[in-house]
């Protein structure tokens, strides 16, 4: 557990500037230093509504929002009514004493009220600056930081707007410094600077890592921050990118893509992953590797848009009709979506499959701090069985070896290339369009081995049996190649918290929690690789464990039937979320209080911070 952990929470109005406040705090914890994590609980309106963005930072691993709020910023009366009564002892409230009434407050709540008007100069948009250097004051962080902020922040807006707002970032610094009580500690330093970093900035970063040169998307929320930063990097990177009318657009444009070489991208989210299945189905009958991300919100149908939720596993599993393989994986956090893009795109390449990823808003839209020396850009690209012209049309010969049914002689008969070849793995060479001696069909038809369509053949079931038999091969090899999940905690436990994707942060919170404040021994087990399941690995782990429960963002327990379903395991208990808001630590640690008191195996917590 951290020495020193601390959260402050703004809230108010979409358009009041949340979000910039947000960031300007967050950078200057970071460059302290600090670890962070952030969350904006925001709703689908620009103007209006109520939003509010907790920032957490530490000295030390900061891997959910946590439960606890120590400097409250609100905007307005909305905000103040909502969460005065969540405050607890030691916390402090920071707002403008001429627009803002507060209710009552716990005992040990400091209300620092604050004369906006006067400090701003009048100026209504710089109350939050204002709010700021209080906010500095009071964690005992000097003023300076805010200040550089400041002025890189409003750098294109000219050297007066940069002066006004020092002036009265230093006004709120200074009023809080004679008027109120700064925390009995301070906000500690790190050993290095550190940057932060959205999950869909990692997605992003992560695809220019594997080599991406082709990226499609509809704008669908919460995805839309992956389009924004590959369209901003395009040329830098060499990235083709491109906005598409609609999402059958875009995957048939990146299978497309993918067809003729080049790895090859998209996110979106369930509603238009929902129109991207027939597609994906085709990049598993013609073993064409592609990832797309699905980076899940609140459903079905357009549900609730800037929402949280774990509600596409299913979906994701039945995508396209019939048999094929795929690969589907759950990050479990904004650096690991970095690092396990390329692990998939090398994965797809070698067992030429679609990959598909679950993110979900909590990790995409959520910022966190990370150490730069933590991005790796010079991966290993392994491209597998891929024959690429050698710039003269001929083979590349190291890649087209004898006996794995590509054409290396020197006649280049296109008879003798077997781009669906039957072979022990399943896995076949892959010529790219140019390739002499490579000509091959690739339709969303069942086929030969050859590419010869059999759809139209009279009698071909021995012909139909083996293509299904020897695509479903390749999953036995992808099974060996992917990590198993590894239990984390003391072996000897009173229960064992299993999630995936996600909630792997704040189940290792909880568990650390159960364990220093309830005197419950707990351990974890983090699923993060779907398909292929280690359902071997997981049986073994779970059934020397004394009691389970499964936790997820979802109303139906889609990992719990999907977990049965392959292991034959039925957890214990059950904790699911699905009012749109992440789990909070306290949230997992009262569920399992009362699982193993016996009072009930489901457990439904209550989000009570935007009550």
């Amino acid at each position: 557990m951290n020495k020193i952990d601390f959260a402050v929470g703004i809230g108010g109005e979409n358009g009041q500037g949340i979000a910039s406040t947000g960031n300007i705090l967050a950078l200057i914890f970071a460059r302290r230093g600090l670890h962070l994590n952030a969350y904006n609980a925001y709703q689908s309106i620009i103007r209006g509504g109520h939003t509010f963005l907790t920032i957490r930072a530490g000295d030390g691993p900061v891997r959910n929002m946590g439960d606890k709020i120590d400097v409250f910023i609100p905007l307005n009366q909305d905000t103040m009514d909502r969460h005065l009564h969540l405050l607890k002892s030691g916390a402090c409230a920071i707002y403008d004493k001429e627009k803002v009434t507060p209710g009552k407050a716990a005992d040990g709540v400091q209300l620092c009220a604050m004369p906006m008007k006067e400090l701003t100069k009048g100026n209504k948009l710089a109350v939050n600056t204002a709010a700021l250097g209080a906010t500095l004051e009071l964690l005992g962080i000097e003023s300076e930081p805010l200040e550089t902020v400041i002025s890189r922040q409003f750098k294109k807006k000219g050297d007066a707007v940069i002066a006004e707002n020092l002036t009265i970032a230093r006004a709120g610094y200074d009023y809080a410094a004679q008027n109120f009580t700064a925390f009995s500690w301070k906000a500690p330093r790190g050993a290095k600077p550190l940057g932060i970093i959205t999950g869909n900035q990692a997605t992003a970063m992560g695809g220019a890592a594997a080599g991406v040169k082709f990226y499609a998307a509809y704008p669908m929320s919460p995805s839309t921050g992956v389009l924004m930063w590959m369209a901003a990097h395009a040329r830098e990177l060499g990235i083709m990118v491109r906005q598409v009318e609609d999402e059958i657009g875009v995957m048939n444009m990146v299978i497309g893509a993918a067809h003729t070489g080049c790895r090859a991208m998209c996110a979106t989210s369930g509603g238009g992953f929902a129109l991207m299945t027939e597609a994906v189905g085709m990049a598993g009958m013609i073993e064409t590797p592609i990832v797309c991300v699905d980076v899940q919100r609140a459903g079905p149908a357009t549900g609730v848009p800037t929402k949280t939720e774990q509600g596409d596993l299913w979906q994701v599993l039945g995508a396209g009709q019939g048999d094929y393989p795929r690969i589907v994986v759950a990050p479990t956090n904004q650096l690991d979506l970095f690092h396990t893009i390329p692990e998939l795109f090398n994965l797809c390449d070698k067992y030429q499959c679609p990959g598909l990823v679950l993110s979900d808003l909590l990790i995409s839209e959520g910022t966190t701090s990370i150490d730069p020396d933590d991005l790796d850009f010079g991966v290993k690209i392994d491209r597998g069985e891929l024959i690429l012209p050698n710039g003269n049309g001929l083979p590349a010969v190291a890649l087209a070896k004898e006996g794995n049914g590509a054409n290396p002689g020197s006649g280049y008969n296109d008879k003798a290339y077997l781009r669906f070849k039957n072979t022990p793995s399943g896995i076949s060479p892959r010529a790219v369009p140019g390739v002499l001696g490579h000509i091959f069909t690739a339709a969303t038809d069942e086929h030969d081995e050859d590419g010869t369509l059999i759809s139209d053949e009279f009698t071909n079931p021995q012909k139909r049996r083996m293509m299904v038999e020897k695509r479903a091969r390749k999953m036995q090899g992808a099974l060996k190649d992917i990590a198993p999940p590894k239990l984390v905690g003391p072996e000897q436990a009173e229960v064992t918290l299993v999630g995936w994707g996600s909630t792997a942060g704040v189940i290792r919170e909880a568990v650390e929690k159960l364990a220093g404040e309830e005197g419950i021994v707990a351990n974890q087990l983090a699923i993060k690789w779907i398909v292929p399941l280690h359902a071997a690995e997981i049986s073994a782990i779970l059934g020397r464990s004394k009691n389970v429960i499964l936790i997820e963002n979802n109303q139906s327990g889609q990992f719990a039937r999907y977990l049965r379903s392959e292991t034959g395991f039925d957890t214990h208990g059950h904790i699911r979320k699905y009012d749109g808001e992440p789990f909070m630590p306290h949230h997992i640690v009262e569920a399992v209080k009362e699982q193993l008191a016996g009072k009930t195996r489901l457990s439904i917590p209550v989000h009570e911070v935007n009550a």
